[in-house]
């Protein structure tokens, strides 16, 4: 009797072990094992070595609300204990029948969870402010989502970007030099353009030249690196005041600012946070809702059928290349004009591969995209806390976070991400 006979006539019988590919069920019983690796490490460490009550503070003092909106304070060792017990309930679970399609949705809970007897065991006994974490993981996902959505604008027209980083690194030379000299927003503009000019050799190469496109990209980021080094040891450090460029400054929105705890986490930033935020919103509509962002999709999905249609292939690519860097270029410009107001040698620090990483996990959507980058900005946040917190773990391991986040989302851990089918195939016009 087949399995379809089976089935009740309401719905589908649950999903077993014996139900799926031999890679998912791998994967699947990995999951239950690291779940179940978590439950111990929060019941044998977290749960035992605690120091008295925890405090999260949702406030900062000054807000508005400050004296109203509790803080969370909380015993850290009941917590763990009682987080332990449903890692070990989840994982159990996980290795006797999986959970289908929820897998990606209880991950993130048991991800969740352990970061929250973690960060519980590393306040113990005293207060840190979550408000302010979670600030700066929004601060610090500014760069990866606006280079996430540069590769996204080229490789969904079917170009590889790997040259992001380089991009970037162009941005935020040129806006430290202008923006010293004539103004932090000539910089800014400067930076994008600089960006553009970046990815006009992307795209030439690439599309008419038909150059591997891995190539371009990394010769892209050592060109870039190299140049803005000896650039700056040559002009900047003989010239103090050519690297001196204002930040620009905050901008509290009306009304939005004064919500409790949000206020400050989403409301109360500079202009790069609030154009990372109108950049996702609009490309999220621009790419999947207009019939530009159709003939976009088509030209990196099937660029022969595309053609054959009367859109121009190469035209398309062209235009989708010189606006990812130019948006990468914005995105190099937040750490000068957008931070420190200063160039130092390499600012980007890999966050382009990161930014990348951001795409694959957000699985090519700009929306997605944003939240992997909140992500990893929250693993880069928590470096910082961390070691105000003197927690004993060594600054070295806490400085690698953000990259271990990157090998875990691009080793797949979270499942696979469809690419666009021609995504870095040169296409010549028959």
């Amino acid at each position: 009797m087949s399995t379809s006979q089976l089935e009740p006539t309401g719905g589908t019988l649950p999903m077993s072990q014996t139900d799926i590919a031999p890679g998912e069920r791998l994967r699947a019983r990995a999951f239950g094992i690291a779940y179940i690796v978590f439950a111990a490490i929060v019941l044998l460490v977290f749960a035992l070595d605690t120091q008295g009550d925890s405090t999260f503070r949702l406030t900062q003092r000054g807000d508005r609300f400050h004296e109203s909106f509790p803080d969370l304070t909380f015993n850290p060792a009941v917590a763990s204990l009682i987080i332990g017990v449903v890692l070990l309930g989840l994982g159990g679970r996980q290795l006797r029948q999986g959970f289908g399609s929820r897998t990606n949705a209880v991950l993130g809970l048991v991800v969740f969870l352990f970061v929250f007897a973690f960060l519980g065991w590393a306040a113990s006994g005293t207060s840190f402010s979550l408000v302010q974490m979670l600030e700066a993981t929004v601060v610090a996902a500014v760069p990866l989502t606006l280079g996430g959505l540069s590769g996204l604008m080229c490789e969904r027209s079917g170009v590889v970007n790997i040259g992001i980083e380089g991009m970037m690194l162009t941005g935020a030379f040129v806006a430290a030099l202008v923006g010293s000299t004539i103004g932090s927003w000539f910089g800014i503009v400067f930076a994008v353009a600089a960006g553009g000019g970046m990815a006009w050799i992307l795209a030439v190469l690439a599309i008419k030249y038909q150059v591997d496109q891995i190539i371009i990209g990394v010769t892209l980021n050592i060109f870039a690196l190299g140049l803005t080094s000896f650039l700056a040891g040559r002009i900047m450090t003989q010239n103090p005041e050519l690297n001196d460029a204002s930040v620009v400054g905050q901008w509290k929105i009306p009304l939005l600012h004064d919500i409790p705890m949000l206020g400050r986490i989403l409301f109360e930033h500079n202009l790069f946070v609030y154009a990372a935020m109108a950049l996702v919103v609009y490309l999220t509509y621009l790419i999947f809702h207009t019939r530009w962002g159709l003939r976009a999709r088509a030209v990196g999905e099937h660029p022969l059928a595309a053609d054959t249609v009367g859109i121009s292939v190469e035209g398309t690519r062209y235009k989708n290349v010189i606006v990812g860097g130019m948006i990468a270029g914005l995105g190099g410009a937040f750490f000068t004009v957008g931070s420190v107001g200063n160039f130092s040698e390499n600012p980007t620090d890999g966050r382009g591969f990161i930014a990348l990483a951001a795409l694959i996990f957000g699985r090519y959507h700009p929306v997605g995209l944003m939240g992997a980058a909140l992500v990893f900005g929250f693993a880069e946040s928590l470096e910082g806390k961390l070691t105000l917190l003197n927690t004993g773990i060594p600054s070295e391991f806490l400085r690698m976070l953000p990259f271990l986040a990157t090998i875990v989302v691009v080793a797949g851990v979270v499942g696979r991400s469809r690419v666009p089918a021609s995504v870095g195939v040169p296409y010549t016009k028959e």
